[in-house]
């Protein structure tokens, strides 16, 4: 059996003391009419990647300080060398680059006001170049399991889901937070009928009042549009795939986190402080969960799947596991960790986790996972409500 605190992994130390297993010098537009901007330079310089979004205009309230908050701690994340911030105005792109340059890591802002796009692009991209050529003189080191920051959620699930590829990283989650590695996971409506599991894990009551808080703003959201969860909770994917209620959906969730106790509650996008696992409140949508734990500061991400979900994200790597024999025939493309051993009987949960485990050290060492290889960059940003 593995031990996660004998994984040797390697990664690239920033100015904050954190570790990155990729290193990525990104173009980050802050609203969605500096999108060309962004891509510009990102097609001009070699080595950077512009990652556009919808969002960043006339929002307001909580809806605004998330997308703040989502794209600062873009930025802030380990994977990321040095990050170029492009918006239309200087207030807003100043106020991520402030947030971004408290990591100490290199990071500047343009803003296309009173310079247009080609400016600006001419401006941005001289500082990307200095940027990469920065960034590609950093050199690999080793770090512990103890400095790890990592996240999970799963994906077009089925009964296999809770039967192979959600236990084994609840195995694999159960070794690494006794390593003292910090871990996140979260998709509130998915817990729902198991919601008093999770609530039993939490270490204090404070924590648990926090989890019951916001698990019952999500229940109150959900029921204020008049509709239930039915057709999107379980999807027409899970169904197809034989769970028939939320309830079974969230049984199969749950297993992902094994017997670990859940030590914060936080609020979507936000970075868990200390080791052991945190629960993140946020959407149940692939894209948009993996993009807030990034922004949370995981630097590499566990996905089981039962029918198979190609999702990826362009800042962390996202390792797919599924114990499907269907998918694994069909999909195995997309699939890193092949657990449908464990339905045969040949396999059982802490050698799954093994297999795992060699895959979360390979990929930290700079194996690509698949999702990377196939160039699934899904980047999407958590919305809360209509703009003014």
């Amino acid at each position: 059996m593995i031990s996660a605190d004998k994984l040797k992994l390697t990664g690239y130390r920033r100015p904050d003391g954190r570790f990155g297993i990729r290193n990525h010098v990104i173009i980050l537009p802050v609203d969605d009419i500096s999108n060309a901007a962004a891509e510009g330079v990102g097609m001009l310089i070699k080595g950077t990647m512009a990652l556009p979004h919808a969002y960043g205009r006339l929002q307001f309230g909580e809806d605004l300080e998330l997308t703040f908050r989502t794209l600062a701690g873009i930025g802030r994340n380990p994977n990321i060398a040095a990050a170029v911030i492009i918006g239309i105005e200087p207030k807003w792109t100043d106020r991520i680059v402030k947030e971004i340059a408290k990591t100490g890591k290199p990071v500047a802002g343009f803003s296309i006001e009173r310079h247009g796009d080609l400016r600006t692009i001419e401006m941005a991209a001289r500082k990307a170049k200095e940027f990469v050529q920065y960034a590609t003189e950093l050199r690999r080191e080793p770090f512990r399991v103890k400095q790890l920051c990592m996240s999970t959620k799963c994906g077009e699930s089925d009964t296999t889901t809770g039967l192979a590829s959600c236990p084994t990283v609840g195995r694999c989650f159960e070794r690494l937070s006794n390593a003292g590695a910090t871990l996140i996971f979260g998709e509130t409506t998915e817990l729902t009928g198991g919601e008093d599991i999770v609530k039993s894990r939490c270490i204090t009551p404070k924590v648990k009042a926090d989890f019951q808080r916001v698990f019952d703003d999500y229940a109150d959201l959900v029921k204020s549009q008049g509709v239930d969860l039915l057709g999107s909770q379980p999807t027409e994917g899970n169904i197809r795939g034989g769970l028939t209620t939320i309830e079974e959906k969230a049984m199969g969730n749950i297993m992902k986190i094994g017997r670990c106790q859940v030590r914060s509650v936080l609020e979507p996008a936000v970075e868990p402080r200390g080791a052991g696992l945190h629960f993140m409140d946020s959407s149940s949508a692939a894209a948009e969960m993996v993009t807030l734990c990034a922004a949370g500061g995981s630097v590499v991400h566990y996905f089981p799947t039962g029918q198979g979900n190609v999702i990826g994200n362009p800042v962390i790597p996202v390792i797919k596991l599924s114990g499907n024999p269907l998918t694994l025939q069909t999909m195995s493309e997309h699939i890193d960790v092949d657990v449908t051993g464990i339905l045969r009987l040949e396999m059982n949960l802490d050698q799954a986790a093994d297999a795992a485990l060699r895959v979360l050290e390979s990929t930290c060492n700079g194996r690509f996972t698949a999702a990377e290889t196939l160039r699934h960059d899904e980047f999407v940003l958590t919305k809360l409500y209509r703009s003014a």
